[in-house]
């Protein structure tokens, strides 16, 4: 047998047995995971189903409902404007939505700039992290994934009614920032933040399924919400919960053209698509973007501060500072982030390790077991499958 085989037969005894189990106890529907070593794919595999009810598998083409991978995405666009000089990280977002002036508690309104925008400093929060009392949830902001028909306009005039949680640039919370920033992108390449992010990042990609409209709804995984004993088909009004609050999904607003295009949770795509975008980040940005702004994207821009310990935050993304503090099998340099509509994924580069894993199941795909057991598994595989086609 040669050794390739031998390298991919090692590759599947450590990774389809984990999907083989998670599909078989229920805790997701469908998945497409997407594993890279250097460029070159070493494992790939969709299972399980597109559309449960209908008996529709999935494929490794089916287009997801990407959340928050929007966010890198959407990141790329804004520092690929700064290379052209159309926008600066230190500019005011007042400058391109001058109406956009959330003030503190005291009632100071205090400057929030784009680079604050990128790297979730400007003092913006979620909804989804508060109790339903919370001030968020009394001015109805969305946060791009619910409230089909919704204007960037009016989710802007509620942002900014709200008291912001910190000083901008004085800590770090994930935020409304991205759907902010989508605006910001707008006004400065004048024109709309889907066609910006098409120019920019994905036609020059030939990222051909990735889009904040649907590129073929016939491929389009249907989205579904934990439950028990299985997970449950999502409609409009799903809340489903999470280790930090509930969120409300309305999966229509995929299909709804007046729903503001969220630069925080609203394209659409495939994980073929993804693992493309994400080599190019490994790589140094070519052709979307320099080496340098590749990096400021990929490295820490909080000084330290992120979501966990050893886990700082880069424009748009993760970064493992400090593997141990983290308690991960990462590499420090390591890059990753979600979506809550089941989606992980990571770039480890010390390793040349890229990792995509998609399900259609919210949460369990991002806060459940299953994406921590194909990381771990990744590793012993990648390191399996090394000294087998060494």
């Amino acid at each position: 047998m040669p050794a390739t085989q031998n390298g991919t037969e090692t590759l599947k005894t450590h990774l389809d047995p984990i999907i083989d189990r998670t599909l078989a106890e229920r805790r997701i529907v469908g998945a497409v995971v997407l594993m890279s070593h250097d460029g070159k794919f070493i494992y790939r595999r969709a299972a399980g189903f597109a559309d449960r009810e209908a008996g529709l598998p999935m494929w490794e083409d089916s287009i997801f409902r990407l959340s928050s991978l929007t966010k890198p995405l959407v990141s790329a666009a804004a520092l690929a404007l700064v290379e052209r000089d159309l926008l600066h990280l230190n500019d005011s977002v007042t400058k391109w939505i001058p109406d956009f002036r959330p003030a503190l508690a005291d009632g100071t309104r205090p400057e929030i700039t784009i680079h604050q925008l990128l790297n979730h400093t400007a003092g913006l929060s979620y909804g989804f992290f508060e109790s339903p009392d919370g001030p968020y949830h009394k001015a109805n902001v969305s946060g791009g994934l619910d409230q089909p028909g919704l204007s960037i306009e009016e989710n802007l005039k509620r942002i900014a009614s709200v008291p912001l949680s910190y000083p901008p640039g004085s800590s770090w919370a994930y935020s409304v920032a991205s759907d902010v920033l989508g605006e910001v992108i707008a006004k400065a390449s004048r024109s709309s933040l889907p066609e910006a992010v098409n120019r920019l990042v994905t036609d020059p990609l030939a990222m051909k399924d990735t889009s904040f409209t649907v590129t073929d709804a016939a491929r389009l995984a249907v989205p579904y919400a934990d439950g028990s004993p299985q997970p449950v088909r999502m409609d409009d009004s799903q809340v489903v919960p999470f280790p930090y609050g509930a969120i409300r999904f309305a999966p229509s607003r995929a299909f709804d053209p007046h729903s503001y295009p969220s630069g925080g949770c609203g394209m659409n795509g495939t994980a073929d698509d993804f693992v493309k975008f994400l080599e190019v980040f490994r790589t140094g940005g070519s052709p979307i973007l320099s080496a340098e702004s590749t990096r400021m994207i990929t490295t820490d821009q909080t000084e330290g501060r992120g979501p966990q310990p050893g886990v700082a935050f880069g424009f748009g993304l993760s970064v493992v500072t400090d593997p141990a503090a983290a308690q991960t099998s990462q590499s420090a340099g390591t890059f990753a982030w979600g979506g809550v509509y089941g989606h992980s994924w990571f770039v480890d580069p010390a390793k040349r390790l890229t990792v995509v894993i998609l399900t259609n199941t919210a949460v369990e795909g991002l806060f459940g077991q299953f994406p921590i057991q194909i990381r771990d598994a990744a590793y012993a595989a990648q390191d399996a499958y090394l000294s087998e086609v060494a």
